[in-house]
């Protein structure tokens, strides 16, 4: 998984003005949780842009000013009611040997014929919850629709890998194709177009049959 780097400063104070004053100068107050102990630091607010405004998913390396550095993964994040800025954001330690759970974004790949014939893609899932130790997580789930009929659904069955933990269902629907109104459905017009067909030739052959006892009755009452 692809890593951003975030050079901050570590928090020698966390009390409410200091947290305060961090605010009114455009920085993000922070705590990395998981090691021996909560770890207080902040950054600049521009720091966090290519973490937060994406649909991607990263882990994140925590450098700071004295020099200790870490790696690490966004847990929570707190905007400000009323000017969406970023006011505190939780971060989780990450070590190679210890699984971590996070939300990985899910790709959708191809074009659904479902679709083409007038279905209704419905994305169930965009994103999937998986337990992972840190080399091992996936930047995306990649999912091929382009044999997705009217009807058909991919669900995290289809998955499952050795390298992590989907903590979904298996049965849990990622991605759909539902019949909407008005739906051409190319395959089953065909289908009834040949069934008239059949149901033509069978009709042929059965008024020929009905001929033949017809003349031979005609023939027997002019005997008589």
């Amino acid at each position: 998984m692809k890593s951003i780097t975030i050079k901050g400063s570590e928090r020698e104070s966390v009390g409410k003005k200091a947290t305060k004053a961090l605010r009114n100068a455009g920085k993000v107050p922070c705590v990395v949780y998981g090691g021996e102990k909560p770890l207080h630091f902040s950054a600049n607010e521009l720091a966090f842009k290519k973490l937060v405004y994406t649909s991607n998913a990263h882990t994140v390396v925590v450098e700071l000013d004295n020099g200790a550095k870490l790696d690490a993964v966004m847990q929570d994040i707190q905007f400000h009611p009323v000017t969406d800025k970023i006011i505190h954001i939780d971060f989780y330690q990450l070590f190679k040997d210890k699984e971590v759970t996070m939300n990985i974004p899910v790709r959708l790949q191809g074009n659904s014929p479902g679709v083409k014939n007038g279905g209704r893609l419905l994305f169930r899932k965009r994103k999937l919850v998986i337990k992972a130790l840190p080399d091992d997580l996936p930047d995306f789930f990649d999912v091929d629709i382009s044999k997705l009929k009217i009807g058909d659904n991919i669900s995290v069955e289809s998955l499952l890998n050795d390298d992590f933990s989907i903590l979904h269902p298996e049965s849990t629907v990622v991605v759909q194709v539902k019949t909407a109104r008005a739906v051409i459905e190319v395959e089953e017009e065909e289908e009834e177009g040949e069934e008239g067909i059949e149901g033509a030739v069978e009709g042929e052959e059965g008024a020929e049959g009905a001929e033949a006892p017809a003349a031979a009755e005609a023939a027997a009452e002019s005997k008589e």
